[in-house]
């Protein structure tokens, strides 16, 4: 019969660091979400940024009544996100559920289990990037249908912006937002955009925009916001990541210059 292997306790505990990663994000994202998690790994995570993700039940198709539906599970979500745990950063990843629900409620929600985190939505990190851009009159390019699009219109109108075009893709599975071909993202955007607007928002964080905004930009003149890129960036932003990486996009040149929630 062999000797068992030996072992030994060593003779110091090892010493630890304050936390595994500098900065912590964590994301919120729907149950059928396919982009949020891919955008953010390549545009957000680094050697000192962790991405932590939770996901919530979400039942398509994409209405506001199924999208209200989600509020109460955002607490009990966020906590599960490095339980007992700071975190930088949460954000709310449905452009068109923090419309419906609110960015002030989505915002309390969260901080009901993280409370130290800043709460970025979607909604709010666009209107904040197309601030930052200098911005007042756009055209917006949804993959939703024109029930679902319109409390984002009258989001951005009450915001203080000019819409010149409204472009609704009508779509109700958020699986098959994210099957649209970048370059059909980019088709459609050049066909949204008005000659009238200073910049294009793309709404919807199921959609693959944010990987082909300089493209677009290129094609447009003009610069272009989408819900991932704009939660990338403000989320950059309050991790303390200044880098311009104008490869990305306009607004990937910007600081985030306001307090935020």
């Amino acid at each position: 019969m062999e000797q068992p292997v030996a072992l030994s306790l060593a003779q110091r505990t090892p010493r630890l660091d304050h936390r595994p990663m500098k900065k912590r994000i964590g994301l919120v994202i729907l149950a059928t979400d396919h982009t949020t998690e891919v955008d953010f790994q390549r545009l957000v995570a680094s050697d000192s940024i962790g991405v932590y993700v939770a996901r919530i039940p979400y039942a398509n198709p994409v209405t506001p009544e199924n999208l209200r539906a989600m509020q109460p599970s955002l607490t009990a979500a966020a906590g599960l996100i490095l339980p007992d745990e700071a975190l930088d950063v949460v954000m709310y990843s449905c452009t068109s559920a923090s419309v419906v629900i609110g960015d002030k409620e989505v915002v309390a929600a969260i901080k009901a289990a993280k409370p130290e985190a800043a709460v970025v939505t979607p909604t709010a990190a666009a209107a904040e990037g197309l601030r930052r851009l200098d911005v007042r009159r756009i055209s917006v390019l949804t993959p939703y249908t024109i029930e679902t699009s319109r409390p984002m219109a009258d989001y951005f109108a009450e915001l203080g912006f000019t819409i010149d075009r409204f472009t609704c893709l009508g779509l109700t599975d958020d699986r098959k937002m994210a099957r649209i071909a970048p370059q059909e993202i980019v088709t459609f955007a050049k066909e949204a955009a008005a000659a009238d607007s200073d910049a294009l928002f793309i709404s919807c964080t199921a959609v693959r925009a944010a990987g082909v905004i300089a493209e677009i930009e290129a094609a447009i003149g003009k610069p272009v916001v989408s819900s991932n890129y704009a939660t990338a960036w403000a989320c950059l932003r309050l991790c303390g990541d200044q880098s311009a990486r104008p490869e990305l996009g306009r607004l990937m040149t910007l600081p985030l210059e306001r307090d935020w929630p």
